[in-house]
């Protein structure tokens, strides 16, 4: 299904067009045109890569704009007595540090924070600009949810092996490990092998549908009445946005924080 228009197809101007033109040079259809599509016939957009680099260019603005700030340590530890942009970077990094600690500790949650918290930022501001008519989250497609998730996925795996070695698959197979449950070690690893691999994918369809069902609603009503009628599904709107950061955070440090953790004898 083609892509309604926004306003990076302002910005970017003949970007289609210039892009079907250097891909049929090349021998290939890319985008644009009524041929101009892939796998047999699907039109494949861009518009959320675009809106992924609008918000990392927004977010890398912001983290600057914060650093030149703060590189007094005195005014970087009294806090601001007015809210700004500075208070509210502050503020998400303290609600996404004080949930992870809560599960997984202080240590933990001090090292896995770099990792959970620009899933936190990228996701909240990515899903926000949802509620700006004329644009388009990145959130609301696949691609980028899958490629978080699959983020998180290989994330899990990777801090799970160096925390335990090779006996980290060992919890694969169960609680029991002994030739006489070889039956049951293989059926759990059948079990357990497709709940991680499931893992993934739904945290991406998870936060692309809520974000796919909010958009398309916001967008109908402010269509139809563009005045106080669509009011409260923005602030349905902004519910949305923040539950399905947390929820995605939440259960990233679900995964994670059971993938580094030791069992207590």
């Amino acid at each position: 299904m083609p892509q309604h228009h926004t306003w990076f197809d302002v910005l970017l101007g003949n970007f289609y067009s210039n892009m079907e033109h250097a891909s049929q040079a090349l021998g290939g259809t890319l985008i644009g045109g009524d041929e101009g599509t892939w796998l047999e016939g699907q039109h494949v957009g861009v518009q959320h890569v675009f809106g992924a680099l609008f918000v990392v260019i927004l977010l890398g603005l912001m983290a600057f704009s914060f650093w030149s700030k703060n590189r007094d340590i005195e005014k970087a530890i009294v806090p601001s007595d007015r809210f700004s942009g500075a208070v509210f970077l502050e503020l998400l990094t303290e609600v996404t540090y004080g949930q992870m600690n809560q599960m997984m500790g202080g240590k933990a949650a001090k090292f896995f924070l770099p990792l959970i918290g620009t899933c936190a930022f990228f996701i909240l501001f990515s899903n926000a600009i949802g509620l700006i008519p004329g644009m388009l989250p990145p959130t609301e497609s696949l691609n980028t949810t899958l490629a978080m998730g699959g983020v998180i996925f290989i994330a899990t795996h990777i801090f799970g092996v160096v925390e335990h070695g090779p006996g980290y698959f060992k919890h694969f197979f169960g609680p029991i490990i002994k030739w006489y449950a070889l039956p049951l070690m293989l059926l759990m690893l059948v079990i357990e092998t497709i709940s991680h691999l499931v893992r993934p994918l739904s945290l991406a369809l998870r936060l692309m549908a809520n974000i796919v069902g909010d958009h398309k609603v916001l967008a109908l009503f402010s269509g139809l009445i563009p005045f106080i009628v669509p009011i409260p599904f923005y602030v349905l709107g902004v519910l949305v946005v923040v539950v399905q950061t947390m929820v995605f955070c939440l259960l990233s440090t679900v995964y994670i924080s059971m993938a580094v953790a030791h069992e207590e004898h």
